[in-house]
């Protein structure tokens, strides 16, 4: 009966984590566009946020630096629209979904194993593994933050709802 409970746990930490998390990310994604809509009263916001809320694409957008003259002015904003174009076509933290069923997996086995320890080396393992990425995108380490928090405390909290519950 215990391997039933400890399979339902895993199960519910893994999978029903995504929409959990996916929640946190679009309440993050509104508190800041509200934040964004406070300080510019210019009007309506724009961009893919404000024309699909639902939206789970992450990245970093940066404005060119101010041209001296025209010549450069006119290569700044060509250089510009390739950029944006890369950075629309690519998303950030790819495979992210899977890394987080994985993840939530492993926190919730470790939690019902009673082996707190092994959480800090899916953490190490984790952040070593998207260190040049996190350090190149502040968005994405930002989005990785917010997504591992989540993931976790789901997980742990699963796990220590079963085990103290149900597996006494």
């Amino acid at each position: 009966m215990n391997a039933l409970w400890i399979t339902l746990a895993l199960l519910t930490a893994g999978f029903v984590g995504w929409p959990v998390t996916a929640l946190v990310f679009r309440l993050a994604r509104t508190i800041d566009d509200r934040v964004d809509a406070g300080a510019s009263a210019a009007g309506p916001a724009t961009g893919p946020a404000a024309e699909d809320p639902a939206a789970d694409s992450t990245a970093d957008v940066e404005s060119p630096a101010p041209a001296a003259d025209a010549a450069s002015r006119d290569s700044a904003a060509d250089a510009a629209a390739a950029d944006d174009a890369a950075v629309s076509s690519a998303r950030i933290l790819r495979g992210g979904a899977i890394i987080g069923v994985l993840e939530r997996f492993a926190v919730c086995l470790a939690v019902l194993a009673g082996q707190p320890v092994a959480i800090a080396y899916v953490v190490a393992i984790k952040g070593l593994g998207r260190f040049a990425e996190l350090k190149a995108t502040p968005v994405a380490a930002e989005r990785f933050i917010i997504g591992t928090l989540t993931s976790m405390l789901w997980a742990a909290g699963v796990a220590a709802v079963v085990k103290v519950l149900v597996l006494g």
